[in-house]
């Protein structure tokens, strides 16, 4: 081992396993920092509050997410072309009314409309992961007796105020008060400790380890920070760049006056929607220098493209980067602020959803308690309730008994665990309906005798990769010491690192101060290295880049990172870190359409519509069926499955 790796603390106790994925090998396994002492961070083996141990997914470290053998299954039927299972054991002798294939927002949300539609109705939920909720994950950290929680994918119910009377309605019934988030969330949190956004450049990269407290990507967007004291042309000019790339940034930061004169001020935000943000920096901006144009790309979050395929309306409206005030466009005005987040994110959505349909999981009634409730995961699939939640059971097959007009009932395959290799392990249920909640892309897979043009729309369903890694520090002094809660890097393997979302609810109460734990959420939209390729082609691209990383090459770049970020606050990273938890999402956000990217289509002709068409007794939901990753999108696309289904029920 090299003494730079035993500076980051790389020798530290570590376990790791090898899986063959593709052409590369994923080095994948847990991470616990530091040797057996006191405060050390650690899984904690059992369910929160129980006295046994127990399988309980939320406090496994190391590689999460996507977590290594959920996709083995699949990446056989898909790239490997498997079609012979074997013959498959009659798991449960009577039908259910419902299988939902996919156990997150959407499919939990499939199940409880129909529950709510036919109270006496059997329901399964399948789900290839070790965990419910899909993205929409819960990482818990336990630290000196005390539980630590972040989310491992969907992070917040983004603008409540935008979202449809399905969506109110149901977040409602189980148990989401939006106002509550109101005071849940420290809105003065960061500003008390007088923590400002910045820009890391690393030695690596630029030859210097420097942090700027001065924002170019706009997080006061969406975290209330400490402004700057700096100009921009004080923090420009402290940059490690080329005297041009200086100068092109200063007039990208700077300049107010209207660089797009000619389109009428109510076509802005249309026009921005058409061109590209390369374009628009190049064109209206003048912002042509390479190194400057890198720097910005580099800290790009969110959008997983590059700047010559990713809109400029995106961009800028949505991401943050500058400059709207040239551009005259500053998005919706009346958008809520960016404050609904549980502390495990969109997790305890899928915690509510799940106590919903099976009480017995867990105990209470609100969304205060939900967040520390002890969880039974030896309750999710008790054949002695009306609705059941199968984990590590990968569906590989969907088909009508008969033909899809006159059937009457969907014969669901399925292998659980990770190998396929043993025939056995492969399963079948029955249902009278079924709903497939999980990745769209994967249906053509599943129902070969669905329409060929149906499967073709399904196919284009491409979601982009996204990385959400989580770091449990000690402590934050080195942040409160050097004054930034959020630091963008354009240089690091992670676009950006910020300390987590301030947010107390129930029983859980987030860090009051830098002496004590906190968690650092750090990201990575990877898109490969062809920045002209097609947005779904950077999104492969990206997904094969993300699983041929191993575990232990995140592991370094984290301690890497911000150990030259903080080190001028005195942080240690083979000592300050505690635990580290990668979320790895190959299929992450769901695919929206651009003018850049792809055709406009007449409405109802998008891929997305033409591929979530009700087939047989088939109907289909997730995000992806409304081409937008966001919590209404998924509960919108399962109501209206359920009710393409309402002619079969009763």
């Amino acid at each position: 081992m090299r003494n730079s790796d035993r500076d980051l603390g790389m020798d530290r106790p570590v376990t790791r396993r090898d899986f063959i994925e593709g052409a590369g090998a994923i080095a994948v396994g847990s991470l616990i920092a530091g040797k057996p002492q006191a405060g050390e961070a650690q899984a904690s083996g059992k369910a929160a509050g129980a006295g046994t141990p127990a399988h309980y997914p939320p406090a496994l470290l190391g590689q999460r997410g996507s977590q290594p053998g959920s996709f083995d299954v699949a990446h056989e039927l898909v790239l490997a072309g498997r079609k012979n299972w074997g013959t498959p054991i009659e798991s449960d002798e009577n039908m259910y009314d419902l299988v939902v294939v996919g156990a997150g927002i959407s499919g939990l949300a499939a199940a409880y409309f129909f529950r709510e539609r036919n109270p006496e109705s059997r329901i399964l939920i399948l789900d290839n992961h070790d965990d419910f909720g899909g993205h929409s994950r819960r990482n818990e950290f336990s630290i000196d007796g005390r539980t630590i929680l972040s989310y491992g994918g969907g992070q917040t119910l983004e603008n409540p105020t935008g979202y449809s009377e399905i969506s109110k309605r149901l977040l409602r019934d189980v148990g989401i008060r939006m106002e509550r988030f109101e005071t849940a969330y420290d809105q003065e949190f960061y500003r008390r400790h007088g923590l400002r956004g910045g820009i890391y450049f690393d030695r690596q990269t630029y030859g210097v380890d420097r942090v700027i407290p001065y924002e170019i990507l706009e997080f006061t967007g969406y975290l209330p920070l400490e402004r700057s004291k700096l100009s921009a042309a004080e923090a420009i000019g402290r940059m490690p760049l080329s005297e041009a790339a200086r100068k092109d940034l200063l007039k990208l930061m700077t300049t107010s006056k209207d660089v797009i004169p000619n389109v009428p001020k109510g076509e802005r935000a249309e026009y921005l929607g058409r061109i590209s943000y390369r374009e628009f920096l190049e064109r209206h901006m003048g912002v042509k220098d390479p190194d400057a144009i890198a720097l910005l790309q580099g800290m790009t979050t969110d959008i997983g493209l590059d700047f010559r395929r990713a809109t400029a309306a995106s961009v800028i409206g949505y991401v943050g980067m500058p400059n709207a005030r040239a551009a005259g466009f500053f998005g919706e005005e009346d958008y809520a602020p960016y404050i609904h987040h549980f502390p495990d994110g969109n997790a305890s959505v899928a915690r509510l959803l799940v106590r919903s349909l099976i009480p017995a999981v867990a105990p209470g009634k609100t969304m205060e308690d939900i967040v520390m409730a002890p969880f039974d995961y030896g309750r999710l699939d008790d054949p002695g309730t009306g609705v059941r939640v199968r984990l590590n059971a990968t569906v590989v097959k969907v088909v009508h008994e008969e033909a899809p007009a006159k059937s009457k009932s969907v014969a669901i395959t399925y292998v659980t665990g990770a190998s396929s290799s043993v025939s056995s392990r492969s399963r079948v249920v029955r249902g009278r309906a079924c709903i497939l909640a999980g990745y769209n892309s994967m249906i053509p897979h599943l129902c070969p005798e669905m329409p060929t043009a149906q499967r073709d729309a399904l196919s284009l369903a491409i979601k982009s990769p996204v990385v959400y890694t989580n770091v449990l520090l000690r402590n934050w002094k080195a942040w409160k010491k050097m004054g930034i809660g959020a630091v963008a890097t354009p240089g690091g393997y992670h676009a950006n690192a910020m300390l987590d979302f301030p947010v107390s609810l129930g029983d859980y109460h987030f860090s009051a101060g830098p002496d004590e734990p906190i968690v650092v959420h750090m990201e990575r939209f990877p898109k490969g290295t062809d920045g002209s390729a097609s947005a779904r082609d950077q999104y492969r691209a990206g997904r094969r880049d993300l699983l041929r990383t191993p575990f232990e090459s995140i592991e370094r770049s984290v301690r890497s990172q911000l150990g030259g970020m903080l080190s001028e606050g005195g942080f240690d990273p083979a000592t300050d870190i505690a635990a580290i938890t990668v979320n790895r999402w190959a299929h992450g956000y769901a695919y929206s359409y651009d003018p850049i990217s792809d055709l406009v289509y007449d409405e109802g002709e998008y891929p997305n519509e033409v591929g979530r068409k009700r087939f047989g007794r088939i109907a289909i939901a997730n995000s992806d069926a409304g081409a937008s990753a966001a919590v209404p999108s998924a509960i919108e696309e399962a109501h209206r499955a359920v009710s393409n289904l309402e002619d079969l029920q009763g």
